[in-house]
């Protein structure tokens, strides 16, 4: 490349470099400094790890939020702390400055472009998106000089080493409680120690939360001190809750605390979506959860106990009239009657975009009494139906009924039970000889019916694993097997 095609640096660059360059007369000179610069100037300090300068360009910050988690790389140790550093040298003056406009420190990746767009979308950040009940004008009008500086990060909670960076930044809150709020949209807890869990909670203002997930082995006592907490996070959106079983040799039908823990969860009353795995306090008590859960939109029960009685409250619950996405999954259905299942699909009828009844032992003549209400799920555009015990010919008309549905792009079947020895999936595996005896019957019903929905068959799975084994029919008419990590195929996960 010749000299004269090279873009020249613009003025703003130069000048950026020339302050720079002595950097005593850069901090004296930020009171003057044009606003417009700020931004470009912040990412040449942080990548250059002038900790003074940072400091000093902290205090001087001219906007509502200095987004800190959306720059290339994470701050290291020393870096953050020179941050943290410049605020508490804005936080202990006695007066706050006529200047100071600074409300949040973002540790979260919002905003990719955002310092590279500079002034522009850095100006138009208002009021942090940190709480769901965002204040209003005339509450804006009445928050004095004193309002608490927002510290917003999501937070892990895990066994082992902590992370350095979350764990100076907890510290740093605690420390300064009066004047600075912890705010996490979004907590992982990974861990059974209750120490750690209290520490962070009670660090953290608790309605900032809006997506929760717990994946952890509790034991009664962790489950006794920390669930509590939850009727706190007034502003959860999402839940999961996993691996909550108790030692084998108790039985959960006697757990007179069921109820108590059930109560904190129904008092989330803007909770859209719930997946809720392993977990032994739900019998019995889907009715204290779901009835002011009016705003859900997503239920996953999996491998958790039930009796018939929650069936029939979920079936006829309002929220049922509302879900998008339902999963029933390892739930042992055999013993139930059929009509719970049956008007739990007439009321989700206008509504279910995801329907899945996994590994539920359901029979034929389950099934056949759900079979008109499901083709009446108009919006249905994905099915999972494998793992229960139905016969080659209920498997038929299981499929013309959900060839009806336009929308169904994906249906998962179970192998029929002709597939088996003795025509019982529970005392013989799978025998590929058998199934090519089906085929046949499953090929020509498939088209006779002109279905558009990728059909798989199920002929084997591992939920802790996270594998399928299927038969599909390709576009050829001939069956193809193959083991999948099965993708995430909707809101469900797997």
């Amino acid at each position: 490349m010749k000299m004269s095609d090279r873009t020249p640096p613009s003025l703003q660059y130069l000048a950026m470099q020339s302050l720079l360059s002595n950097q005593a007369l850069a901090i004296s000179a930020l009171e003057d400094l044009p606003v417009l610069l700020f931004p470009s100037l912040f990412v040449e300090v942080y990548a250059r790890a002038h900790t003074e300068m940072l400091k000093a360009l902290v205090q001087a910050w001219p906007f509502s939020c200095l987004p800190l988690g959306d720059l290339a790389e994470s701050p290291d140790l020393e870096t953050l702390s020179a941050v943290l550093d410049g605020l508490h040298l804005l936080l202990a003056k006695k007066e706050r400055p006529s200047q100071w406009k600074l409300q949040v420190l973002n540790l979260r990746n919002e905003h990719p472009n955002i310092w590279i767009e500079g002034y522009p979308s850095m100006a138009r950040v208002a009021y942090p998106d940190v709480l769901t009940d965002k204040p209003t004008e005339s509450c804006r009008l009445m928050m004095t000089e004193e309002q608490p500086l927002i510290l917003l990060m999501d937070l892990t909670i895990k066994d082992g080493a902590q992370d350095v960076l979350q764990a100076r930044l907890l510290q740093w809150a605690r420390e300064r409680r009066e004047r600075v709020q912890q705010c996490s949209r979004k907590l992982l807890i990974l861990s059974d120690s209750i120490s750690e869990i209290q520490k962070a909670l009670r660090v953290v203002r608790l309605d900032s939360i809006q997506e929760l997930k717990v994946n952890k082995f509790w034991h009664r006592e962790t489950l006794k001190k920390v669930v509590p907490y939850l009727s706190q996070m007034k502003n959860l959106r999402i839940l999961q809750f996993s691996r909550m079983r108790v030692n084998v040799t108790c039985r959960y039908k006697n757990f007179s605390y069921s109820c108590k823990y059930a109560v904190h969860l129904g008092q989330l009353q803007h909770l859209q979506e719930l997946y809720v795995h392993k977990v032994f306090f739900i019998y019995g008590q889907l009715p204290t959860i779901l009835r002011n859960l009016t705003l859900l939109k997503t239920l996953s029960l999996s491998s958790c106990p039930l009796n018939e009685a929650d069936l029939w409250f979920l079936s006829q619950c309002p929220c049922s009239r509302q879900l998008k996405h339902l999963r029933l999954r390892s739930l042992p259905l055999d013993n139930f009657s059929p009509e719970p299942l049956r008007a739990l699909l007439e009321h989700g009828a206008s509504t279910l975009e995801t329907l899945a009844q996994e590994d539920c032992a359901i029979m034929d003549p389950q099934l056949l009494c759900m079979l008109p209400a499901l083709s009446q799920c108009s919006h249905l555009s994905f099915f999972s139906f494998y793992g229960n015990h139905i016969s080659i010919s209920v498997l038929q008309s299981l499929l013309s009924h959900t060839a009806r549905l336009s929308c169904l792009r994906q249906g998962i079947y179970p192998a029929p039970l002709e597939c088996y020895p003795h025509h019982e999936r529970w005392v013989g595996n799978f025998e590929p000889e058998r199934f090519a005896h089906v085929q046949a019957q499953l090929e020509q019903s498939l088209r006779d019916m002109g279905t558009t929905q990728k059909v798989q068959i199920c002929i084997g799975f591992c939920h802790h694993y996270k594998y399928w084994t299927f038969y599909t029919l390709g576009p050829d008419g001939y069956w193809v097997i193959s083991i999948e990590n099965l993708p995430r195929l909707s809101a469900l996960p797997l």
